[in-house]
């Protein structure tokens, strides 16, 4: 094997660890125990759509992929809370 072949397989194994470390990460704003990765409302990847938006009901924090959701959110609450209560807890 030559030198570039070599260079070129190390650089592939390199950028896929780093694309599955992006999965895996928790978007800022998000607490790491959060148990959900996606919005409630829309189902879209927390950050996919710029800041993430907190908001709350009766004690229950609920992470929106961002603010257009909002809308949906405060029609009914109790629903997406309800989601995140009912999620399965990251480990």
């Amino acid at each position: 094997m030559n030198y570039k072949s070599t260079i070129a397989i190390l650089a592939a194994l390199l950028l896929r660890g780093t694309f599955a470390l992006a999965d895996s990460a928790t978007p800022p704003g998000v607490p790491k125990s959060y148990p959900l990765k996606t919005c409630v409302v829309s189902g879209d990847p927390l950050g996919e759509h710029g800041k993430v938006v907190k908001v709350s009901f009766q004690g229950t924090d609920v992470y929106l992929c961002c603010r257009d959701c909002l809308k949906d959110y405060k029609k009914d609450p109790a629903k997406y809370a309800k989601m995140v209560k009912d999620a399965p807890a990251k480990r």
